[in-house]
Parts: C-alpha cells; structure tokens; sequence
C-alpha cells in the first residue's frame, strides 16, 4: 500500500514538473512579446498627435465650421467597438474586460464591432447585433485594417445608423495593471485632448482646398484609424503582461506544490523504508 502510494505521488509530482515546464516557456514568449507590442503602441502616438492638432486646428481656425463628425447622430442605437484577447490564460484579463463592457452597454439599444477571438466568441453567445466579425485575431489586425474598419464606421455613422460609436479596451498602465477604458469616438467633440496633443500651438495661416470642412472630414477616418490601431497595440500588450503574470503565479504556485510533494515523498518513503527495517529485526529476533 505504500509502495503504490509512493508511485502515485512521484507521478504526480512527474506531471507538476510537465506543468511548470509550460507555464514558465508561455511566462517567457509573454514577456518577450510584450516589449514589442509596447515599442508599437508608443510608435503610433505621433501620428495622432498630428492629426489631432490638424482637426484642432481646421475646427478653431475656420469661422462658422460645421462638420457631420461634431454632431451627434439622429439615431438611438450605437456601435460599440469592443477589443479582447485571442487567447485565455491570462488572468482575469477578459473577464474583467466584458463585465465592465456589460457596464457600458446597459440600457441602451446597441451593435458590437468585436475584435479578438474572445470578443467575437462572447458577443455571439449573447446573441448581439455584431457590426462585423471579421476581425478574429486581434494581434493579426494591420494598421491597413484599422484604415478600412474607421472608413466602414465612418460610413456608417453619416448614414444615421448610429448616433455614437465608442471604443471598450484595456489600458495598459503597468505590469501588474491592465484597467478596462471606454473612449467616444464620434462626434468628436473634445479637440484638446492631452494625451495625443502635447505640441505648443503655432498661429499658422493655412489655406485649405476646397475647404476646411471637407479636409477635416477626410481626416476624422485616418485620425480614428489612428486611434484604434494605438488602441489594438495597447490592448495586445495588455493581454500579455495579464498573461505573463497569471504564468508567473501559475509556475511559482507549482513550484511550491513541488515542494510539498516532495516532501511528503521523502516522508512516506522513510516510513516504509523504516517499516521494513522493523520487520527484519523482528524477523530476526523470532528465529
């Protein structure tokens, strides 16, 4: 009986080892990724720079400017572009994302642009009015993509199908923090954004053709594309620090059951090793 519960526990300790083995190779690739997912997120925050004091600049330079992309929408219903992750073991990094999406949307009639494999999932379960589903892999999404998905919505929004359009992610803040974030998108409204316009302002005379109005309404798409792909980038390296800590916790709690197994081993092993010295030396002393 101790023998069999020896094997038992040195097998389980084999497949504890197996575990750790893996946890700690998807701790690595996440870490190793996460860098390059931070070095795209911040390489994108010129270009909205830009294009954020362009649109300032077009809206407060032109007298009486009107623009569909200011103004709010006849319709009721909104679109609600929702990041997620492709993949799980990570955390609460999903979890955390939809309950604060379920937050956002209640109450209020809605679609769903999901992007990532888990959004697309989640949102056919509810059986949502999905915009589109085309997007199943977030970390595969080209900024080519982000350009055709801000077009589609910018169409959409001057049809009259949507009144507002807004955008659900997690932002990254730390290693140890991914928090959910919402951002409007249209109207625009607010052209003093500080976290893409920290460029002093410069009174420049500036002609447009034909008119600041059309050249600030082509630039609304590009400026969203923008947006979302600095968005997906964040959201991306969001998943994989979630994921690199969960694997952390995950290798370091299989270390210590390592440890307890182990030692429970050497225990049960003393004792039979102990039992059967008992036995000869009985055995001894009757003959």
């Amino acid at each position: 009986m101790a023998a069999a519960n020896m094997k038992a526990v040195k097998l389980r300790i084999k497949s504890v080892q197996n575990t750790m083995q893996i946890t700690k190779a998807m701790q690595l690739v996440a870490a190793s990724k996460l860098r390059r997912a931070k070095d795209k997120a911040m390489s994108s925050k010129p270009y909205l720079r830009i294009m954020k004091r362009t649109l300032t600049k077009i809206a407060n330079e032109n007298t009486d400017f009107q623009s569909p992309f200011t103004v709010p929408g006849a319709s009721e219903r909104r679109l609600f572009i929702v990041i997620g992750g492709d993949r799980g073991l990570a955390g609460g990094y999903n979890a955390n994302l939809f309950k604060f999406v379920e937050k956002e949307i209640e109450g209020h009639d809605y679609d769903v642009l999901p992007i990532g494999k888990k959004a697309v999932e989640y949102f056919r379960r509810k059986k949502a009015g999905i915009f589109t589903d085309l997007y199943a892999e977030v970390a595969k999404v080209s900024i080519s993509e982000c350009f055709r998905i801000a077009k589609t919505v910018c169409d959409a929004y001057l049809e009259g199908r949507y009144g507002h359009v807004s955008m659900c992610y997690t932002n990254f803040v730390s290693m140890m923090s991914q928090v959910p974030k919402a951002s409007a998108l249209l109207p625009l409204s607010d052209f003093e954004n500080p976290e893409y316009d920290d460029t002093p302002d410069v009174k420049n005379m500036i002609l447009y053709e034909p008119s600041g109005e059309e050249v600030f309404n082509d630039i609304v798409p590009e400026y969203l594309a923008g947006i979302l792909y600095t968005s997906i980038n964040v959201s991306v390296a969001s998943e994989l620090a979630a994921r690199r800590t969960a694997m952390e916790a995950a290798t370091d709690n299989a270390s210590e059951m390592i440890e307890k197994l182990s030692l429970y081993y050497n225990r049960a092993r003393q004792a039979s090793i102990t039992q059967e010295i008992t036995e000869i030396v009985a055995g001894a002393e009757g003959s």
